[in-house]
């Protein structure tokens, strides 16, 4: 029998917010929970905003992942509330699509139009998606230990020492000189750092696509966990940013969270307009300057052709480099068949394979070895 004295269940719904935050990072110590419940205690509390400041008191999240602290106490204390109140504010994250349809279209069901894979709709179609029990791949774990120092590169404006270089070090140099009586026997030299690039991942949502937003998904949060500076955005009648949900540690969790934000899954497909409201966006739009821009899409555009053309020719001209992976590029001689993706393809960098998890992940990490500038 066992001797384990159990918590009052009053006090469990506390423990376990401790436990949430550990699963998510946080250092929280055994002591840290103890205080967090003797607070609790003393304050008496009488709505939820005494126990936020309780747990800020005595669980001491750092203040730089303070955003991150909040979205978990909203998540564990108010539940669908708080999911709610993430989508009504949609202002700030999401951007809707203004539907150019003729009344007269007939609208497709989502199951009906994108089954296949080959043809896509521009009709909305707001549904909820639910991710099922996830598993690692192996792809996901290389991109995981990989990413950290294959992930492109950008010369800083600092310098630091080193064997070779295109600056002297002249401080080194005369304070090394003093051993030297005086005399310089090596000129040293300096470089500057190397920084993480800014990484930009624009996913397809839509209905054409159904079939690999799983995976794609998965991929977009071993790809924000194991990096700074990344962006991640979906697309389909809407334009996301799921870059704040993406940042909670657990995948479940996090992946559970971007599907309550996420409103058009298996939807329509109308490439043109969302990259068109990305780039009206100034915040949005600053993300992409100097970035490496991956856009994993199959290219079943049903909105204008031309639209589609300015925007990528925009983006390209902003960005570092720009890649567009698609599904239908099966193999080394794959030429586009689809009329967007002839559009699009003198505008961007590369038009390869995304058609497997192994495959996107191969063309990320090979982004790291083009050459630094």
């Amino acid at each position: 029998m066992s001797t384990e004295p159990q918590l009052p269940q009053a006090t469990r719904i506390f423990v376990s917010f401790a436990g949430l935050m550990r699963a998510n990072g946080f250092a929280v110590a055994p002591e840290q929970t103890t205080a967090f419940l003797t607070a609790i205690e003393l304050l008496g509390p009488r709505d939820l905003h005494d126990i936020r400041q309780a747990a800020l008191a005595t669980l001491a999240p750092p203040p730089e992942h303070r955003a991150t602290f909040d979205r978990l106490f909203d998540l564990h204390f108010r539940g669908s509330e708080a999911l709610e109140r993430v989508v009504d504010g949609e202002d700030d994250e999401t951007v809707r699509l203004q539907d150019e349809g003729h009344g007269d279209e007939e609208p497709l069901l989502s199951d009906e139009a994108n089954e296949s894979g080959l043809t896509a709709t521009r009709t909305e179609a707001l549904v909820e998606r639910r991710f099922a029990q996830l598993s690692t791949t192996a792809a996901l774990r290389r991109l995981a230990h990989e990413a950290p120092r294959r992930l492109p590169r950008r010369r800083g404006h600092r310098r630091m020492r080193a064997r070779s270089g295109p600056f002297a070090d002249l401080r080194r140099t005369l304070r090394d000189s003093v051993r030297g009586d005086g005399e310089i026997l090596r000129l040293a030299r300096m470089k500057r750092r190397q920084r993480p690039r800014k990484f930009l991942l624009l996913i397809d949502v839509s209905g054409s696509m159904k079939s690999r937003t799983e995976e794609n998904m998965k991929l977009a949060h071993a790809l924000v966990q194991a990096a700074p500076n990344i962006e991640v955005f979906t697309f389909g009648t809407r334009l996301t940013r799921l870059t704040r949900a993406l940042r909670l540690k657990r995948r479940e969790q996090a992946l559970n969270t971007a599907a309550h934000l996420v409103s058009d899954w298996d939807g329509g497909t109308r490439i043109g307009d969302a990259l068109q409201a990305f780039l009206a966006v100034p915040r949005f739009g600053g993300y992409a300057r100097g970035a490496a821009v991956v856009i994993v899409s199959d290219g079943l555009e049903r909105g204008e052709v031309d639209a589609l053309r300015d925007a990528v020719a925009k983006l390209s001209r902003r960005a570092w480099r720009v890649t567009w992976l698609t599904p239908l590029a099966t193999g080394p001689g794959f030429r586009p068949q689809t009329e967007a993706l002839v559009a699009i393809e003198p505008l961007v960098n590369d038009l390869m394979d995304g058609g497997s998890s192994a495959s996107i992940v191969a063309h990320i990490l090979a982004l790291g070895r083009r050459r630094v500038a």
